[in-house]
């Protein structure tokens, strides 16, 4: 019977641990038997949002799982715990798997275990988790990252696809299917979470873009150039270009494409407007030309988008 151990510590949040709990914790010997042998490990009585949690065993039984999960690190600005790193760090030393949900991912990465691997976590976090870990490969758009022995997941949700991942390569998709059914939630959802990120337009004020931005989005279906957007602001395109760094972190053409990309999205979830249209709203021309953008930036075509977000058009 494989371990599961949980590793709790106040100021982690309650969804993601609850995760793990229905998911490994359950008894579902109805479904598959052996199951898992359960473990929630901490140092003591520990506080996790409104609830106050008894765990059966100390941090060092981390150590004997086959698996410990890592559950959502709440105030990621704080250093997590050094006595919950070091017992993480020691079961993966002692050859266990680890994997981190959402923003425990900064546990896995205080520790050391994300250095030269992939990664993610809440898109709302994986700049931070970046600059605070430049050894690792930090992917914004994906749900989780299976490099064998570390695992992590993007934000809430993404924890179930995880676990439910787990359970995958534990017990074999007919079981991971079973699981699924059981908690109402499809067994593997399309996409990353790219799909779910919010892009705001910057809002520069007495910047010398202020009145380049508004004139830009009422005007994404027409065939805009880096010289067209230069020749508004009233600059060259190189200084154009060293503001838009500045400002947004990457080049006009760039930002002109998220532009058209996001109000695409905006489209899709709030109009029956045909993809021929919007791709003519957005600047995109054809709506094959759409398609294969949209879904190289949001990871799902546009119409599987507006099923998930516009169910009842």
């Amino acid at each position: 019977m494989p371990t599961v151990a949980l590793a709790v510590a106040d100021g982690m949040l309650s969804y993601e641990l609850s995760v793990a709990v229905e998911i490994f914790g359950s008894d579902v010997a109805h479904i598959v038997d052996p199951w898992y042998d359960f473990l929630l490990c901490g140092s003591g009585p520990v506080r996790v949002g409104r609830f106050r949690l008894e765990p059966d065993h100390g941090l060092e039984h981390l150590t004997y799982a086959d698996t410990v999960i890592v559950p959502a690190w709440a105030d990621t600005d704080r250093e997590p715990p050094a006595e919950l790193v070091e017992a993480v760090r020691a079961a993966h030393t002692a050859g266990a798997r680890v994997a981190s949900l959402c923003t425990g991912a900064f546990v896995l990465g205080a520790a050391g275990l994300l250095d030269g691997r992939r990664a993610t976590t809440h898109w709302a976090h994986t700049r931070e988790l970046a600059r605070r870990h430049p050894a690792a490969t930090v992917d914004p758009d994906v749900l989780y990252v299976d490099n064998g022995d570390v695992l992590t997941s993007a934000g809430k949700a993404a924890a179930m696809d995880l676990c439910l991942h787990l359970v995958r390569l534990d017990h074999g998709s007919a079981i991971a299917n079973t699981i699924a059914r059981r908690l109402v939630i499809p067994p593997h959802r399309d996409g990353g979470q790219a799909q779910f990120i919010a892009t705001p337009v910057p809002t520069p004020g007495n910047h010398p873009l202020g009145e380049l931005f508004p004139w830009v989005l009422e005007r994404l279906d027409q065939p805009l150039t880096v010289e067209d957007l230069a020749r508004r602001a009233r600059m060259s395109s190189r200084h154009l270009g060293r503001h838009f760094k500045q400002l947004t972190g990457t080049t006009p053409l760039q930002w002109l494409h998220s532009q058209r990309i996001r109000h695409a999205q905006e489209l899709l979830e709030t109009t029956n407007a045909t993809v021929d249209t919007i791709a003519v709203a957005t600047g995109m021309g054809t709506a094959t030309t759409l398609r294969r953008h949209f879904h190289r930036s949001v990871g799902v075509p546009p119409d599987t988008y507006r099923r998930t977000f516009r169910p009842s058009a």
